[in-house]
């Protein structure tokens, strides 16, 4: 683990959209911040870093800790919580932001989103900046919302979760960058694109609340955010904060079938493929005959035959732009944390 401090952040942080003073808080009183940086996250991580450095007006004071391997971002926010920092920002992509996040729960300390990773799907959900320096202005003036958080098999996640063609092409992506290959997101749309024409569609049973889908499907996705990341949207108007998950069904069909919808992922119109459905819930079970491949925002999860998925509301403080809190069509319905 490295450590080290950027040249308290005093006043920035709002309890409301509107910018009010977070009643909680002194006026002017410091806001501990510590970012929580994933080296691995590759040259966008580097950039972030390089515009926490180069913002210290906006960022006074600041600490930066990096993660040496999996596992570490959340260890390290638990570090956080006991040292009493205010606010933590998750500085890479998905992943890092569920790990980040699982060492935040139950405290009273908020996640920031700073996107330096392939998809960054809760960040475009929540609708912060992908480029860091415009980033950090947005999340110095941000409001503090309260965020469902999801659970697989109690594992948390923050934005996605899913079972079959999107875990498979994940596994594949992952075990291709511990190898040493490229990132980003065009590496992984060559991969999905290879795998969609030799893929297999597991056959799955489906508890979903009153619903209930028992058939071969491509993927079954747990969607608390909007997105996969790459500005590719599965669950169109869903929200982070209204206590269910958008549980999205794609029944097999032909590979071709598949690639010409796939644009609908980012042009809109995806719940008119005849293979979609979608089913909100609060829990849900999936199950399958044998092993399936899973993942938790992106993070694969290995195999299984049964996942029993959850949803805790508002389980966790999380930095909103004003504009994205206070829009009635944004990820939130709630009022502020």
């Amino acid at each position: 683990m490295g450590r080290g401090r950027l040249p308290s952040l005093r006043g920035a942080l709002h309890g409301r959209p509107d910018g009010g003073d977070d009643p909680g808080r002194l006026p002017g009183a410091a806001v501990r911040t510590v970012a929580i940086a994933n080296p691995r996250a590759g040259v966008a991580a580097r950039r972030a870093i390089e515009a926490m450095k180069l913002s210290p007006r906006v960022w006074p004071e600041l600490d930066v800790w990096t993660t040496s391997g999996p596992g570490q971002a959340r260890e390290l926010a638990r570090t956080a919580v006991e040292e009493g920092f205010d606010v933590v920002l998750a500085v890479g992509g998905d992943g890092t932001a569920n790990e980040v996040a699982g060492g935040l729960l139950g405290s009273k300390a908020a996640l920031g989103v700073l996107p330096a990773g392939s998809g960054n799907g809760l960040a475009r959900t929540l609708r912060i900046p992908m480029d860091p320096a415009r980033a950090l202005r947005e999340l110095a003036a941000a409001t503090t919302m309260r965020m469902d958080v999801g659970r697989v098999n109690g594992r948390p996640f923050l934005n996605v979760a899913g079972a079959g063609f999107d875990a498979a092409v994940g596994q594949a992506f992952h075990t291709r960058a511990l190898a040493g290959g490229s990132r980003g997101v065009m590496s992984y749309a060559r991969i999905a694109f290879a795998m969609s024409w030799t893929y297999r569609c597991g056959g799955f049973a489906l508890e979903a609340g009153e619903h209930r889908f028992e058939g071969a499907a491509w993927l079954v996705a747990f969607v608390n955010g909007r997105q996969y990341g790459g500005a590719a949207v599965i669950a169109p108007g869903a929200r982070l904060d209204d206590g269910l998950l958008e549980i999205v069904v794609i029944e097999q069909a032909a590979p071709f079938e598949i690639l010409a919808a796939a644009p609908r992922l980012y042009l809109g119109g995806l719940e008119g493929f005849r293979g979609y459905r979608r089913l909100p819930a609060s829990r849900a079970v999936l199950t399958a005959p044998a092993p399936f491949p899973h993942h938790c925002d992106g993070e694969p999860g290995g195999p299984a035959e049964r996942l029993e998925v959850g949803v805790e509301p508002r389980a966790l403080r999380v930095l909103v732009p004003r504009a994205t809190a206070a829009d009635p069509r944004g990820p939130f319905s709630g009022e502020a944390a």
